[in-house]
């Protein structure tokens, strides 16, 4: 009349127990666990324990786990409620938590942004104390540049570039060598040199 279906149970064989039968083999496998090495033993964290003194976290941890079957803890079944676990006082500080690693994010990404800021500085700074020593493979003159003024007969102030921004303005007239401005159409299939200053880069 209910449709229910009478099977002989045998050993090794869980899918014909009962509810009652499981249970009491899903709690001797979790017992098992700490009374496989004797009346004590040691944890990952090499700490001891007395497997008796950890019943009361085995029955916690088995009457808050939902049972497949009922898709319910075994606490609501007999208390009518789940005790509070620490996962929930987690659950009431997520925002909290959530706003600190936000500004750890931040706090993150600024020292990274700062850190990739002096790794560009430092490969300027070995760029240019490497180069030093090859004055040879230098250019002979730099520019062009504009010049501002003639200081006396000798010397010539120049508005110098972002570059040379450091350097004292004015030269020596000796120094000084007047720009010609490439024509491209005259050489149509000159080629880039790539020079070692390039490749440093």
């Amino acid at each position: 009349m209910l449709g229910a279906k009478l099977t002989f149970s045998k050993a090794y064989h869980p899918q014909t127990d009962g509810l009652g039968e499981r249970m009491i083999q899903t709690l001797e496998d979790i017992i098992r666990i700490f009374c496989a090495y004797g009346m004590e033993y040691k944890d990952h964290e090499g700490y001891t324990h007395n497997w008796v003194t950890l019943r009361p976290e085995v029955q916690l941890a088995y009457n808050t786990s939902v049972h497949s079957v009922t898709g319910k803890t075994p606490a609501i079944f007999q208390k009518g409620w789940n005790p509070l676990l620490p996962v929930d006082y987690l659950k009431k500080n997520l925002l909290s938590v959530h706003k600190k690693a936000r500004d750890f994010q931040r706090m993150w990404k600024t020292e990274c942004d700062n850190a990739e800021k002096c790794i560009v500085e430092g490969k300027l700074y070995n760029k240019q104390r490497y180069n030093k020593s090859l004055r040879k493979m230098r250019h002979s003159f730099v520019g062009p540049f504009t010049i501002i003024r003639l200081v006396g007969k000798n010397a010539v102030e120049f508005r110098l570039t972002e570059e040379f921004s450091r350097k004292q303005p004015l030269f020596p007239v000796r120094l000084v060598k007047p720009y010609h401005q490439i024509d491209d159409r005259k050489f149509l299939n000159r080629k880039e040199i790539v020079t070692h200053e390039k490749l440093v880069e």
